[in-house]
């Protein structure tokens, strides 16, 4: 018991690596890029394309890829994709543009982060489906 709950915290902690480092680096990046007072920008890059990359992975691995060993699964859904997405820091900065007074741009921020993470969740099923009879995520 003690040693398959080894096996599944490293496997989180080698999938949270890249997704924590990618998540930084796409942030530092875009404030290179466009400033820091536009950062919010990353994060809802990293929210929509996390969106994407769960979905695209969850089904791919429900629908053909069942043989996945369980560390390899929890190293992407729940290391890579739980350290790189960032609904916490999107939360925080939705609060911090209304502080600022710019409640036409944290309107904007909040929704599009939800309509177009759901959209690239259901673009993930549909390209994991592919050449498949999987209609969508089971009640």
């Amino acid at each position: 018991m003690q040693n398959s709950f080894n096996r599944t915290i490293l496997a989180i902690s080698v999938g949270a690596i890249p997704g924590a480092i990618g998540r930084y680096l796409i942030a530092e990046l875009t404030k290179d890029l466009i400033g820091k007072d536009y950062a919010f920008y990353a994060t809802f890059f990293i929210n929509v394309t996390g969106c994407f990359i769960i979905a695209l992975f969850y089904t791919l691995n429900e629908r053909k890829f069942r043989s996945i060993p369980i560390e390899y699964r929890l190293a992407i859904a729940t290391g890579f994709c739980g350290a790189y997405t960032t609904f916490s820091t999107y939360g925080l900065e939705t609060v911090l543009q209304i502080d600022k007074g710019a409640t036409t741009v944290a309107l904007i921020y909040w929704l599009g982060s939800i309509m177009l993470g759901m959209v690239a969740v259901k673009l993930g099923v549909i390209l994991g489906s592919l050449n498949s009879n999987y209609e969508g995520f089971d009640s």
